[in-house]
């Protein structure tokens, strides 16, 4: 073969593997999904979500069980699904990690200070329900599992936390005070301060890019039976996520405004990096409540748009600092019914 056909022979054999990679990328978008460009499957097995961003954007934590593991562990990987890593101890259940300023030192919640063994699941005759466990608290590591050290000490639930991108402040949901709120606290877990107060569950909150405003999802019972039933689940723990909307507020706490009023469960927002705009996760356009989509909105409530088109599940996601990437995590494509994996998409606006 002469060196003209071996330069046209391996030409080709790249064209043919990359037309096959877009190929690939390609089919895990569905009709309508106008906003994706080239989407990656970064996990491959297990449940798995929460994916949230180091600083720097090179890595991502977030929780997962799979294999051997009866309930959430924290682990870490590359961006492009590469030297996945355990950094949890392993006991007990976790969730909601993230990535301190510098990306040396990580936070995640834990039960593991009360029992080793994963906690029992929620009690589903009351339906479907959150468990917030009274067990867990925050605890602060090295970004490889080592120098754990608590950063919240008091009675009850508390988890959620999130980073501000300035690198100042920890936002997270605590039951300390009875009522899941939002609360406030340095990155070394002193000052810790509360900053909702009205009945409900307040949880699941992000900061802006700037740090001056936090997006959440909350539950408003109004009516007596919603109200009975609200207290009756607190009491031992419990909150019904059938219907949450997405809240905007100052990072102290002020100018509370509500951004949807749907009815159904609305969770898992964030900010697009203009800050104009969130990306959420939401069933409703769902005939039986169980096809959770994501959509954008204006801050102002305006500009309502469906993002995704999967008929099963699409949630928890969360820009790239540039927003020229989204990652979030999803039933689609997986191998196994209930799967759910993390994915990474080109964005485009």
């Amino acid at each position: 073969m002469n060196s003209v056909k071996i330069v046209f022979f391996v030409l080709s054999a790249l064209a043919l593997l990359n037309a096959q990679q877009d190929k690939s990328a390609d089919s895990l978008i569905m009709t309508c999904e106008k906003h994706f460009k080239n989407v990656k499957m970064l996990t491959e097995r297990g449940e798995n979500a929460e994916a949230y961003l180091s600083f720097d954007g090179m890595k991502l934590i977030y929780q997962s069980t799979h294999d051997a593991l009866k309930c959430d562990q924290i682990f870490t990987m590359n961006i492009d699904g590469s030297n996945k890593q355990m950094v949890s101890n392993g006991s007990g259940r976790t969730t909601c990690a993230y990535y301190l300023p510098g990306d040396t030192t990580i936070l995640y919640a834990s039960t593991f200070l009360d029992n080793t063994e994963c906690p029992p699941p929620p009690d589903r005759s009351r339906g479907y329900v959150w468990k917030l466990y009274e067990t867990f608290d925050i605890f602060s590591s090295s970004a490889n599992g080592e120098n754990l050290k608590a950063l919240t000490t008091t009675d009850g639930y508390d988890a959620e936390a999130t980073v501000s991108p300035k690198g100042d402040k920890i936002v997270f949901t605590s039951t300390r005070d009875g009522d899941p709120e939002l609360y406030l606290m340095n990155l070394d877990g002193s000052n810790q301060t509360r900053l909702t107060f009205q009945k409900g569950y307040d949880g699941g909150a992000f900061f802006s890019q700037d740090g001056s405003k936090i997006v959440f999802r909350a539950s408003r019972p109004k009516t007596e039976a919603e109200l009975a039933d609200y207290d009756e689940l607190v009491k031992f723990g419990y909150v019904r996520p059938t219907a949450l909307e997405i809240y905007v507020m100052n990072a102290d706490g002020k100018n509370m405004k509500q951004i949807t009023d749907f009815g159904k469960a609305s969770f898992a927002p964030f900010f697009h990096p203009d800050g104009n705009r969130i990306i959420f996760s939401s069933n409703v356009n769902s005939d039986n409540g169980r096809n959770f989509d994501l959509y954008m909105i204006n801050i102002d409530g305006s500009g309502f748009e469906q993002i995704t088109f999967n008929e099963t599940f699409d949630g928890f996601p969360i820009f790239t600092s540039d927003g020229k990437y989204l990652v979030f995590c999803s039933n689609r494509a997986n191998k196994t019914p209930g799967d759910t994996n993390v994915f990474i998409a080109e964005w485009k606006d």
